[in-house]
């Protein structure tokens, strides 16, 4: 099928692109178990960077599942798939200049290697949701723990489906004892550097 397509190239620079929006592009890959607080974190990360002047954009794991992955299930293969997608699409506003925020549950080591490998090693930017299991289940935000320990969701991460920490993230934020503010002090102090042109 590839061979009947081809790259079309665009006449604006990668550097050109960067100078006009005063960044460098990044993607921030937000992983942890749900009701850990990644959109929570990945919402206030993207309210603060545009207020002071970035161009970025939270692609949120729930969200994304209403339109552009709306057809896949939670399988270890559809999640897999969910992963590659977002990080196409992350890809590609990387590519415009912009910074990629990603919030999505991403259990498995090797989802999260795919989506290194898809962005760019040197544009990839992960931060681990570390809160507890017991309090993930303790704030049970949308209430599918309650539901996955009835054997009513398949297929759920930290009751019947693992979550594989990640070995080295860029940083980390455990929201059972940082609030919001701090946690995005914390990402922005490490995030900095790497944006900064």
């Amino acid at each position: 099928m590839t061979d009947n397509l081809r790259w079309h190239g665009s006449h604006i620079s990668h550097d050109h692109r960067c100078q006009l929006l005063r960044q460098r592009p990044l993607t921030v890959w937000f992983t942890g178990l749900s009701g850990a607080g990644k959109s929570t974190l990945a919402f206030e990360l993207e309210r603060r960077l545009v207020a002071s002047g970035r161009a970025a954009y939270v692609l949120d794991g729930d969200n994304i599942r209403h339109g552009l992955c709306a057809d896949l299930g939670f399988s270890a293969e559809a999640r897999a798939e969910n992963i590659r997608r977002v990080a196409e699409v992350a890809k590609l506003f990387n590519d415009a200049g912009m910074l990629s925020i990603c919030s999505l549950i991403s259990p498995f080591l090797s989802d999260r290697a795919l989506a290194r490998r898809v962005v760019g090693d040197d544009r990839y930017f992960e931060v681990y949701v570390s809160t507890p299991l017991v309090e993930c289940e303790r704030r049970d935000v949308k209430g599918l723990y309650a539901k996955a320990r009835a054997g009513e969701l398949e297929n759920f991460t930290g009751v019947s489906m693992p979550y594989e920490v990640p070995i080295a993230p860029n940083c980390s934020v455990d929201t059972s004892v940082m609030s919001v503010d701090k946690g995005v002090d914390h990402i922005l102090s490490c995030l900095m550097e790497c944006i900064s042109i």
